[in-house]
């Protein structure tokens, strides 16, 4: 795959780019803190040197998460898991500002690791917070729903963490704050996307009728670094 757009490899994307002050880099390998995003970046074409870097890296014996891209694995290493997902992209979203959501902010953290653990929207960690700007709405002074920003590629912002207590689902609260945070990415010049997993259809269903389109199917994986990672060459 060429990298002739900033959405083919969002992670490397970002962190050359605006989220470059968050990059952990060995050689041509970037990643992410693992209490910030759990995503690594490889180059294009990784070679022996690339894949050397990633096990010293991250080590050996752990997982490299990998968003959206396709490389061949070294003999010996495994791939961990993986998730079929889509990449949906800005096609006429009727971004608004909402009024009663607020913005969250470092002391709401508990209970937003609260709110995913109830709902699993995707990863959501101690310092995700810091990538960008995350919106919640409360009810009784309750954290009930929420959606913020990730991925950070040139010119584009990846919705993100778009979940909803299961107690107060069915009352559009997701479809208003996914149409709040996108009003922000649009009033910095930017487009929004998003990621979901294919088989959450019911999602899929919600950003299409948001204003999303399909850009492209993807694989979200995790390569596993053999123990003996330090001996490849």
């Amino acid at each position: 795959m060429n990298e002739t757009h900033p959405l083919d490899n969002p992670a490397r994307s970002a962190l050359t780019g605006p989220h470059a002050h968050f990059a952990e880099r060995r050689g041509n390998v970037l990643r992410y803190p693992v209490d910030v995003c759990p995503f690594a970046a490889l180059p294009e074409r990784p070679d022996a040197a690339d894949w050397d870097d990633v096990a010293a890296l991250v080590g050996p014996g752990a997982e490299l998460p990998l968003a959206g891209v396709s490389v061949a694995l070294p003999d010996g290493w495994d791939v961990a898991w993986t998730i079929a997902g889509v990449q949906m992209v800005d096609d006429g979203i009727a971004a608004e500002p909402d009024d009663e959501a607020v913005r969250l902010t470092a002391a709401d953290v508990p209970e937003m690791l609260a709110l995913v653990e109830r709902t699993e929207p995707g990863p959501f960690l101690r310092r995700t917070i810091e990538l960008g700007t995350y919106l919640g709405i409360r009810r009784g002074g309750t954290l009930i729903a929420m959606a913020g920003e990730r991925l950070h590629p040139p010119g584009w912002t990846e919705v993100s963490a778009v979940c909803t207590d299961p107690a107060v689902r069915g009352q559009g609260l997701a479809a208003r704050l996914v149409r709040a945070v996108a009003a922000g990415i649009r009033d910095r010049g930017e487009t929004p996307f998003l990621h979901a997993a294919a088989s959450n259809t019911n999602a899929i269903r919600l950003y299409e009728s948001l204003g999303f389109r399909l850009r492209r199917d993807l694989t979200f994986f995790a390569a596993r670094i053999p123990d003996d990672a330090r001996l490849i060459s």
